[in-house]
């Protein structure tokens, strides 16, 4: 006798914001990620505006979650990342894979749904609510 299957959680949208992202804050935001990913969300959404600095390891982290995404068919996606940030983006080809949203509109790479932001709940096509989470990733000082 099979064990009876557990209900897959599937949330729409999970939201990250993202003050540091370099090789000191790695494992949290690594466990961070580690844990939203097991809601399977269809989309993650990093807000970068407040970024003050990534570094290899933190693109590296980008990349790996973004591997993670595209294999249960969701999708890693960056907003408003300063200049600085997003030449280092641009430097590093991110932003040929990633989704970069700014609040200006403007979206490189792949395009997604864009009412999915727009709302904080939503009825889904069960007719449940499904809910949109926030997450913040602390800053080390």
């Amino acid at each position: 006798m099979t064990a009876p299957r557990r209900p897959e959680c599937t949330v729409p949208l999970v939201e990250v914001a993202i003050t540091e992202f370099d090789l000191a804050c790695l494992p949290e935001t690594g466990a961070v990620f580690d844990r939203l990913l097991t809601l399977h969300p269809k989309q993650v959404m990093i807000d970068l505006s407040g970024c003050r600095h990534i570094d290899a390891a933190g693109i590296g982290l980008l990349l790996d979650v973004h591997r993670r995404m595209v294999r249960t068919g969701g999708v890693l996606s960056v907003r408003n990342p300063n200049p600085r940030i997003a030449r280092i983006l641009q430097t590093a080809r991110l932003d040929q894979i990633l989704p970069v949203h700014t609040d200006g509109g403007a979206v490189s790479a792949v395009t997604t749904d864009p009412g999915a932001a727009s709302t904080d709940a939503a009825v889904g096509a069960t007719g449940h609510p499904t809910a949109y989470g926030r997450a913040a990733v602390p800053v080390r000082t």
